[in-house]
């Protein structure tokens, strides 16, 4: 099975400068004029222009919103750098919601993207996660 990754935005030109000038993707396709593909990740992601306002799904009376939302599904970018990924991301336009925080496997910075979606960065330090796993 592979993995793509799909963000809703609600500037599509505003989306592809935030999401290549905070975390280096580049520019794949364009399908079609609301869809841009970025590559340069482990998973391809997509970015789909969707208008505020307008129903997440048909049967749902939900509308899509860009102010900050909670979801339980956000995206994490392992960096090699915390501190300097976080600096880049907030000069492309993110907003750091908490100091960055040190853990046994490593280094967290929670962020919100100009669209509202929570994003994480990661640096893993040490030998990562088996820090802390049991089995």
């Amino acid at each position: 099975m592979d993995l793509m990754v799909n963000i809703d935005v609600d500037d599509l030109e505003r989306g592809i400068a935030f999401y290549t000038g905070a975390f280096g993707l580049r520019q794949g396709r364009r399908l079609g004029p609301e869809v841009a593909e970025l590559l340069g990740g482990s998973a391809p992601l997509y970015l789909l222009a969707r208008a505020a306002g307008t129903p997440a799904a048909a049967s749902m009376r939900h509308a899509r919103s860009y102010e900050r939302h909670w979801t339980p599904v956000h995206l994490d970018f392992v960096v090699e750098d915390v501190d300097a990924a976080t600096l880049l991301a907030t000069r492309a336009g993110a907003r750091l919601e908490d100091p960055v925080e040190t853990h046994p496997w490593g280094r967290i910075a929670h962020l919100a993207d100009p669209f509202g979606h929570g994003i994480c960065l990661v640096q893993f330090l040490n030998r990562g996660y088996d820090e802390i796993a049991s089995a």
